[in-house]
């Protein structure tokens, strides 16, 4: 466990907002904030304990370094936003990379994502996460814990599971919008062959593959800590990680059923233009067919010459009108017994 000297803890400046540390209450009762000056005292007394540090903040972040002494190449990835979901064991804590994500609030693009890492170390009897500005998975199980207090009684390692699992779950309510997105441009392909829903057909599927990508690394992860033995993960804590395993192959499922449905939904709109394509170019054939023994008849009797027969009887406009109008009758039966129309 990591070593503490109360010199060392960084003293809060008047801009910076303070940590979050809470812990039990000496009666058990409760989850009380603390100071990071009760640092030293609280790890020494081995008691659980959570940590939640803003990254953008710098005298936050020192605490990783100056107080819990993790491994540099773990500080160092909780400065780089792009980094790898990844779980890493590191002598005497385990080190978590999740990536939580949400619809994005601030751009009119319905189906713009933005993304926030959260970084975790589990130690044996304290939780520390790391992340850049609010994170609202991390606020409400801070919430959560205020109203049972019992979840981090039963240790630290419940509570990176309660963090966790409310990250993988923040999933559930996209999956539900873009199953409203489907439903939407099934209508407005199949019922009104809206032109305008390719496009959004594409958004949507690519947010459907984004989220995919997202996915897949934290598939890996929770897959690790339901599965790999570790002394600070019990038997029956990784129970609880196993619900969470659950719930990514349940989105991860979702996903690719959404992927085949935009997929065949993108067909049908080809082949609908296909269609349409290919009943215009008959309507066309057809006034072609028509038109052909007109300009064929029409030419010849158009011609600069003076003996033509039928050109000197009163009644050889109309006999050859007739004529044109039945050559053209009989091409189109002919090419509808052939099926060319």
């Amino acid at each position: 466990m990591p070593t503490v000297s109360a010199d060392l803890v960084p003293l809060d400046t008047p801009h910076d907002p303070l940590p979050r540390i809470i812990c039990r209450s000496p009666s058990g009762a409760d989850i009380i904030d603390c100071h990071p000056r009760e640092l030293a005292t609280l790890l020494a007394a081995g008691g659980p304990m959570w940590v939640d540090i803003d990254s953008s903040v710098r005298s936050q972040h020192a605490l990783l370094e100056k107080v819990f002494h993790f491994h540099p190449l773990a500080i160092e990835d909780t400065l780089n936003p792009n980094s790898r979901v990844k779980l890493e064991e590191y002598d005497g804590f385990l080190f978590v990379i999740i990536r939580g994500v949400a619809l994005a609030a601030s751009t009119e693009d319905p189906y713009d994502l933005e993304t926030k890492e959260l970084y975790c170390f589990l130690g044996p009897h304290f939780l520390v996460t790391v992340h850049a500005g609010p994170m609202a998975s991390v606020d409400r199980v801070a919430e959560q814990l205020r109203r049972s207090p019992d979840v981090l009684a039963r240790g630290v390692e419940r509570a990176l599971h309660a963090i966790l699992d409310d990250t993988i779950d923040s999933y559930f309510p996209i999956l539900q919008q873009i199953d409203e997105f489907i439903d939407g441009l099934e209508e407005r392909v199949f019922v009104k062959f809206d032109e305008t829903a390719l496009r959004d057909l594409f958004h949507v599927k690519r947010l459907v593959l984004s989220l995919r990508r997202y996915l897949q690394p934290s598939r890996e992860v929770m897959n690790v800590l339901t599965n790999r033995p570790s002394t600070l993960l019990t038997l029956d804590v990784q129970l609880y990680f196993r619900d969470i395993y659950d719930h990514v192959l349940r989105i991860n499922d979702a996903l690719d059923t959404y992927r085949d449905l935009l997929s065949s939904t993108m067909d049908s709109y080809l082949t609908q233009v296909s269609n349409r394509l290919g009943a215009t170019t008959k309507a066309l054939s057809v006034v072609a067919t028509m038109s052909l023994p007109f300009v064929v008849v029409s030419g010849m009797w158009g011609m600069n010459f003076s003996m033509i027969p039928l050109s000197g009887w009163p009644h050889g406009f109309w006999v050859l009108l007739f004529v044109q109008l039945g050559l053209g009758g009989l091409l189109l039966l002919y090419l509808r017994r052939r099926r060319l129309l």
